[in-house]
């Protein structure tokens, strides 16, 4: 299994519509891509932003590449994330799941 992980971050009054748009629309459209396991959205507030990790697991590296295109580096970022993020990474990080207690 492979863990994708990427992080943006939101100014403070944008933090509450970003997380609803990513637990209403993003997590469920990933749920009709073949060899998508599940994911996490991690938040961690501070002064004047608020940090997202967002951690999707898959079963293969061609199942990242059915939702993140050939390249599966590039970070995936819908229009309406861009207009709610006030920075994010360019590129996401993927990991093998050596283990898991889930």
């Amino acid at each position: 299994m492979i863990a994708r992980c990427w992080r943006g971050w939101t100014e403070v009054h944008h933090a509450d519509a970003y997380e609803a748009f990513l637990k209403t629309k993003i997590l469920p459209s990933l749920l009709n891509i073949p060899g998508y396991r599940g994911g996490y959205v991690l938040r961690n507030g501070s002064a004047g932003e608020v940090e997202f990790l967002v951690l999707n697991v898959f079963e293969s590296m061609e199942a990242v590449q059915r939702f993140a295109g050939a390249d599966p580096a590039v970070a995936v970022i819908e229009p309406e994330a861009r207009r709610l993020l006030a920075r994010f990474d360019s590129t996401a990080r993927h990991y093998e799941v050596r283990a898991a207690t889930v």
